[in-house]
């Protein structure tokens, strides 16, 4: 793989055994983290290029296994593996063995057995990715798991903030709405802390309980969405998840809309530079208003583009490539 020249002394970098799967970012260290970014920085010079296509994975397998529904993440796997020549298999629940009564831990070892080297697994129930990981010795890359994590989306928010603010130590990071459903405030609440950034969450009491702060004592929780844009240097918004909800958010889209959209003059509180994400998929006039959303302060555009150069990053990482 012909890569930038300082990009080789990063790639050179033995990836840490302890990361043969990637579950959460909650074993992460600062220098892993750095690591990916890196390892992302010489992948967007390779998406830079007219072919975006390197023969560095050539031989190796690499098996997207979703039990949910997904175009972000799923495709952006499969292009991040296409992209480094390795061989792609996309395997659903809908049309696997699952129908017929297979259990996960029985797919897992058939895909293995059929020569899998990673499985990039989206399931329903948290913990589903740690269970697979126990039963295999391919790598386990969650691509998200029930309501309890979300890493590779992540480490593309925390990359997309440090490409544009070039640090993350210090910034104020204001995660807003449906906290509690959210597998990808709990990532983040992990890599945006162990970067050195200021989390605070922000929703409707249903949706971000004060238990939360007894679990994540360093993270400050705030219900009041003005009090907590202001000086923010990232907003994330989050989807309101009406398919994981069983009625608890005690109030209407209408009541929603009215006390926690991110609309022009909510943005406005944060800093005049301030980046606005958003995991995705948006309802768009939910959780973000028109203007914003397609605003020269969204990033929700880079934060997709993003996602395919670490995606490419953690499977050349795991696949070797850092050894």
């Amino acid at each position: 793989m012909k890569l930038k020249t300082e990009a080789r002394e990063t790639l050179s970098t033995p990836w840490p055994h302890r990361h043969r799967h990637i579950l959460d970012l909650d074993d992460f260290s600062p220098g892993d983290v750095e690591l990916v970014f890196n390892t992302a920085e010489a992948m967007k010079e390779i998406l830079s290029r007219e072919i975006k296509r390197v023969p560095t994975l050539r031989g190796k397998t690499v098996v997207t296994l979703f039990y949910e529904p997904s175009t972000r993440t799923r495709a952006s796997f499969e292009l991040a593996a296409k992209n480094l020549s390795a061989d792609v298999v996309s395997v659903t629940s809908t049309t696997s063995s699952v129908v017929k009564g297979e259990s996960l831990v029985d797919t897992i070892r058939t895909l293995e057995s059929l020569g899998a080297d990673v499985i990039v697994l989206r399931h329903p129930c948290s913990g589903a990715p740690n269970l697979a990981a126990q039963s295999t010795s391919v790598s386990i890359i969650n691509a998200g798991d029930g309501w309890h994590a979300h890493p590779t989306q992540a480490l593309l928010d925390l990359y997309t903030v440090r490409e544009v603010k070039k640090k993350l130590d210090g910034l104020k990071v204001v995660i807003v709405g449906d906290v509690l459903h959210s597998r990808v405030a709990r990532s983040n609440i992990w890599g945006f802390s162990l970067m050195g950034a200021d989390v605070v969450l922000c929703g409707p009491p249903p949706l971000l309980p004060s238990w939360w702060g007894k679990a994540y004592p360093w993270v400050r929780l705030e219900w009041d969405v003005e009090r907590a844009l202001d000086g923010a240097d990232v907003v994330m918004a989050l989807r309101l998840q009406l398919e994981r909800q069983g009625g608890e958010a005690g109030l209407s889209l209408r009541e929603y809309i009215q006390s926690y959209q991110i609309n022009g003059p909510r943005l406005a509180l944060a800093k005049a530079d301030a980046l606005l994400l958003h995991p995705g998929p948006v309802n768009e006039g939910i959780e973000l208003s028109p203007e914003v959303s397609q605003g020269s302060q969204s990033f929700i555009q880079a934060q997709v583009s993003n996602g395919v150069a670490i995606r490419m990053a953690l499977l050349y990482l795991l696949c070797g490539g850092g050894a």
